[in-house]
């Protein structure tokens, strides 16, 4: 399989390493066009792969769009006719994602893939939408379920929807809770507080503008903040509720696991 992969970056490159890898039952060819050719350039000459220009009409059996979110309905209405087989995305938003696949390339085989952990940390669960299915992007499910990682299904409005509590909601309580606090001395961490730290810290080594990416395309961080300021402004009967809610939040989806 040819695959061309738009974007390489972090994400771009993991894909790229993930079909072409020994293990990989595709065994795969990759290009990488980026609208920074030196970033493409860098990205193929790391690995056995090649560089084409963004805006080329070079064409492959499959193309992979790892683009920031915002930037995927117009990066399909621009590759899509480069791609002889199939387009997948790896952005981490669906709806829109999946809803410009259909609209510009309603012959190709179509997937949304979105890996759920950052490249250093694979490997991993991949959220998956199979929107229109054939060897291409079963090839590809199968490659990325070849490097350890576990391809679940799910839909757009689904992954969507989960993704205001697993990104947006809990990146704004992480973050709000480091930017309000004090340094604070080793030893008077708690169990709570030194595993909030240690998260915090996954969280701030990232790419700023990627937590921006998500804040933008999905709601929760509100949510968050209302919250903080029901439990600010609880007295001690409404605290006790609240706190008993949360159990309750977590006992059923311990049954439900």
């Amino acid at each position: 399989m040819d695959l061309l992969v738009v974007g390489a970056g972090e994400i771009g490159r993991w894909i790229a390493d993930t079909v072409s890898a020994d293990e990989s039952p595709v065994a795969a060819t990759v290009a990488f066009a980026d609208r920074d050719p030196e970033v493409a350039a860098d990205a193929a000459a790391a690995r056995d792969a090649t560089a084409v220009p963004a805006d080329g009409d070079t064409a492959h059996d499959a193309v992979c769009l790892a683009v920031p979110m915002s930037a995927v309905p117009a990066a399909v209405a621009a590759y899509a006719p480069r791609a002889e087989r199939a387009i997948v995305d790896v952005s981490g938003e669906m709806t829109e994602a999946v809803g410009a696949m259909r609209e510009h390339a309603p012959g190709l085989e179509r997937a949304s893939y979105h890996p759920l952990f950052a490249p250093p940390r694979v490997p991993g669960n991949v959220a998956c939408v199979l929107d229109e299915g054939g060897p291409v992007v079963e090839g590809i499910s199968a490659a990325i379920e070849a490097g350890g990682n576990e391809v679940f299904e799910t839909t757009p409005a689904e992954h969507d929807r989960a993704m205001e509590t697993v990104q947006a909601g809990a990146h704004a309580a992480v973050l709000a809770w480091r930017l309000a606090g004090d340094e604070v001395r080793e030893e008077f961490h708690t169990p709570v507080s030194a595993a909030l730290d240690e998260v915090a810290d996954t969280v701030t080594e990232g790419a700023p503008g990627v937590y921006a990416e998500i804040q933008r395309a999905f709601d929760g961080a509100g949510d968050v903040a209302d919250a903080a300021r029901e439990i600010a402004d609880a007295d001690p009967e409404e605290f006790a509720a609240l706190y008993e809610a949360a159990r309750g939040d977590r006992e059923g989806r311990e049954r439900h696991e």
